[in-house]
Order: C-alpha cells, then structure tokens, then sequence
C-alpha cells in the first residue's frame, strides 16, 4: 500500500497563498510571495502598509509581470500594486515616489514598502534614479527592495553582467541569495534592513537562482524573521545612534554635501542592524580538540557550488572540522559585517574566498585586515593565491566544475587527510577525440511562422544594423546585417559613422518593444542629425 501523502490538500496555487507549511517555488514566484508575506507581517504588527512592485521584463526577469497578472485580482486585493514600468529607470522613479507616503499628511496607508526589478543592464540604465533613491533614502514603514537579474555567463544578454560592483559604488547594501529560500528570506530582511538604516538595498538574483525552483520551508523563515531585533533592540544591543536628523526620506532634502554625509551614516546603521540581525552562517566550526587553522570565506550561490565540490569529493563538514578547517557563508556581501568576520579569521594561517566574478567580498576582508597586528591577519586568497597567480576565476559562470580543483589542492596542502585530488578527474570534462564532427555547431534561428523571417531581410546590395532582442539572430544569418549596440541606442551609431563613409543609406531594426522603452529617443535622435537611414520597427 503506497504511503499516504503528507499534504493530500496541497495544490498548484500554495505557491503563493499558503500561509505556512512547504510549499514548491520558482524564483520568479518567491519575488511575489516576498510581497504577501511583507504585507502579513506588517497587519500582525499593528502597520496598516501597502506593497509596490515595479520594473521591466528582462531575462531572467522576465516573467514577473506575468505571474503578476497570472495572479489575478487577489494580488491587488491583498494590498499590493503593481506597474509595468515602460522603462527601468522610470520604475525606479516611481519607487522613490512611494517613499514619500509615509510623510504625506494625505496618505491612505501607514507606509509602502517597494521592490524594484531588472536584468543586469537595466540597472546600469536605471543608475542615476536608482543612485538618487538611494541617496534620499526609504521611508521607516516602508522600504526598498532593488532586485537585479544578472547573466553571469551572457545566456541573454549583450555581455556578461555582475550589478554588485555599481550597488557598491552607490553606497547601496548588497545581499546575496544562494537558492529560491534564501530569496524569500533575505527579500524579507531586506526590508528590514532598509526601514532601519535608510538606505535602499540590493538583492542579487542570478540566472541560476531565480530561474530555478526549490522547496521552501515557510515556518522557518517566518521563525528566522520573527527572531530579527527591531529598531529599538538593535540601538540598545550596538549602542547605534543615527544623527538628529534622521536617515530616511525628508523634504526638503536640497543639493548638499549633507547627502553624501548621510550616506555614510547609513551605511554605519548597516553595520549596527547586521551586527546584532545576522544572515551570515557559520556552516562549519572546529572544536577546542581539533582548533580552526584555515577558513572558506563563500558567498550567495558559490556556496552551494562549494558545497558540491565537497559532495562530488566526499568530503563531509565533520572531516572539514576534525581537520580544523573553518567556513562561513555571507548573506550580506556589502558590507561585510566586521565583528563576525574578525572573530572568523582569529587563530587562522589562511582564508580561501569564493565568490562570483568580482572579488567583493575578497577585497572588503582584505582592506577590513591590512592594519590588524599579527595572530589577527591571516593570508587572503580567492582570485589569486599567494604569490599573486590567478586562481579563481572572476570571469565566466563559478561553477562545481571550475571550483573543484582549486578547492581539491588547496584542502590536500592543508590537510593530509583531506587529499582528493585522485577524484577530481572525474567531474572534470575528459579529453574528447578530435574529429571533422566536433566543429559541427546547430546556430539559433528564428521559430517558424515568426515574422522575423522575412522582416530582418534588406533588399539586395543594402545592409542592416541589428538591436536588442532575438531579432539580433540575423547577425549570423546571410542578411547583410551587422553591429550591435544598447538598448535604445539602435541608429545612433549610424548617424555618426554616417559623417565619414561613403554609404549613402542602412537599415535599422528595432523591436517593438525596444521603440516603447527607449528607442523612440534614437530615432528622435537621428531625425535630427538628419542621417540617412530606415528604421524597421519588428513586430514581436
């Protein structure tokens, strides 16, 4: 007799109205839940808040609008709006907008908390608004959420993109989500975050995370957050005093060197709320018996890629430990919270930091140690080692696959015991014979029945230019079509390369979705410079 179900009344639709339990999420669907859950919690504590979801579709963000209107009216109903931004940096834009509420003597909720949305290069378009937001700062019943899709290995996008490096440079806090939980969890502490420091706070979704799905424990990230001190146990537990003037949204807030002083002060009140709020985790810890003398610094998804290399090396956190080998796994990446992080490389000869791409976290421990006196300053690998040499790689997609060699012999030079490199070759890709069929390639091409078959061709002795989206595929077809450039930039290239060539005339292609978002602004542009050229705005 089968065994009976655990939940026989579980359906389809717990993905986003089940109030506790587990439940089966896409990343895609724990940004909505991340709303509804907000909204609870703010009802069980007495706030009368609304939700705020704005963006632009984009790879591997590119159906949060259609989960949106796939939910329907109980989405509204539950006390969330949404708007289809027709552009990132005017969603970003609106986002400040809600912000204001919470000191609108005419407003109808408490405050609205607000999550932004976008694929990589959506956040570069969207800087300056998303740069100024976070400048003017959140409201304290409310708070900012900037959820950037990054393609780490430019599955959809013009080039590879890492959105940390810009959130850093906006003095903007960065959390680091590993799996479709964490999403959940950390959106929430997000939140959190922003009401008490001010600041607007960046939540890094990779394609690898939000396009994936995963069982989520609600219960325990709803005890994890209960757990969470607010604004008055944090000042008691750090001894944390924001200025007189406050952190958040005011007006008047005119241009002044008081708002690059409040930035600073901000990110101190991050440092004051992660201090005594940890999302950090120490996932391994040597006993007295067998003291710690090297660490694994891992961050966001690159830990659960470690957590593999262990797997596929049978390697289990007990040897870790027996061997004195500890790890400490970031939620927060920017900034690094200090005391923990001190604490973790006491008594260490050696960090080993992983991360994707940029070194992040690697240069934040490096610059946190340069001036700490012997005992307290260990050596700090990640993208190189030692001697300076490259080790991880800050290029391309971390994977398991790229990771397990390096980890392997940098356990085996810590640890006799932890020696396994004779593994290694078998999650390494083999020597494959060469043969006339390994340059054998299937290029993508335009479905059937799409109008991009016929309206990407250009009369014969013409050439096109190509744009943002799958009409791009007429590159390698034989088009005579060539180039390419941003998004809302399509012909603007033109219109200067126009000045020195004796081409009298190109075609341009340009989506139409791209005229919506930003490319009306290029053909403004070119009417102006009066180039030669015809635009052909492709039906999608």
């Amino acid at each position: 007799m089968p065994d009976a179900l655990v939940r026989p009344q579980a359906t389809l639709a717990d993905a986003l109205w089940a109030d506790a339990g587990t439940v089966c999420l896409s990343g895609t669907q724990a940004l909505l839940r991340l709303l509804l859950m907000q909204r609870a919690r703010d009802a069980a504590a007495g706030l009368d808040t609304r939700g705020f979801l704005s963006g632009y579709r984009g790879s591997p963000l590119g159906a949060v609008d259609l989960a949106v209107w796939r939910a329907g009216a109980a989405f509204a109903e539950r006390g969330i709006r949404f708007l289809p931004a027709v552009n990132e940096e005017l969603a970003a834009t609106a986002v400040l907008g809600t912000q204001r509420v919470a000191s609108d003597p005419e407003r109808s909720c408490d405050g609205v908390f607000a999550l932004w949305y976008g694929k990589g290069p959506g956040v570069d378009r969207a800087g300056d608004a998303l740069k100024h937001g976070n400048a003017y700062g959140s409201s304290p019943t409310g708070g900012v959420l900037v959820v950037a899709g990054d393609d780490h290995g430019c599955v959809s996008s013009s080039m590879p993109h890492q959105s940390d490096l810009a959130f850093q440079a906006w003095q903007m806090p960065v959390l680091a989500p590993a799996n479709v939980a964490e999403l959940v969890e950390f959106g929430l502490y997000g939140w959190a975050l922003s009401r008490y420091c001010g600041n607007w706070v960046g939540l890094t979704a990779l394609s690898e995370v939000v396009e994936s799905a995963g069982t989520v424990d609600l219960d325990l990230i709803q005890a994890r957050a209960a757990a969470w001190a607010g604004a008055e146990a944090v000042r008691a537990a750090s001894g944390h005093r924001p200025p007189a003037e406050g952190l958040h949204y005011r007006w008047p807030d005119l241009p002044s060197l008081a708002i690059e002083t409040r930035l600073a002060d901000k990110l101190a009140a991050v440092a004051a709320f992660a201090r005594v709020n940890a999302i950090d985790r120490r996932i391994v810890e040597p006993t007295p018996a067998a003291p710690a003398r090297v660490g694994i610094v891992t961050a966001g998804k690159a830990h659960l890629d470690f957590m593999e290399v262990l797997r596929r090396l049978d390697i289990t956190t007990e040897q870790l430990a027996a061997a004195g080998v500890r790890v400490h796994k970031l939620g927060l990446t920017y900034p690094i919270e200090a005391t923990r992080m001190r604490a973790f490389v006491c008594g260490l000869a050696e960090v080993l930091v992983i991360e994707e791409k940029a070194p992040v976290v690697e240069t934040q421990l490096k610059a946190l140690l340069f001036n700490a006196p012997d005992g307290a300053r260990p050596r700090v690998l990640g993208k190189s080692d030692a001697e300076g040499r490259p080790l991880i790689a800050a290029t391309g997609e971390l994977r398991p696959s790229r990771l397990i060699e390096i980890v392997a012999a940098w356990l085996a030079a810590h640890d006799a015991a932890l020696d396994r490199r004779a593994q290694v070759r078998d999650f390494t890709p083999p020597e494959l014979l060469s043969n006339a069929a390994d340059a054998v390639r299937r290029l993508p091409y335009f479905c059937a029945g799409c109008p991009h078959n016929t309206s990407t061709r250009v009369p014969a002795g013409s050439t096109a230019r190509p744009g943002i989206g799958c009409h791009v595929m007429a590159s390698w077809m034989e088009r005579s079509t060539a180039g390419l450039i941003q998004m809302g930039g399509e012909g603007v290239d033109w219109v200067s390369h126009a000045m020195f060539t004796r081409v009298p005339h190109v075609f341009q292609n340009l989506g139409d979705g791209t005229y919506y978002h930003s490319g009306y602004l290029a053909i403004r542009q070119a009417v102006a410079a009066k180039a030669t050229l015809t635009y052909k705005i492709l039906y999608n």
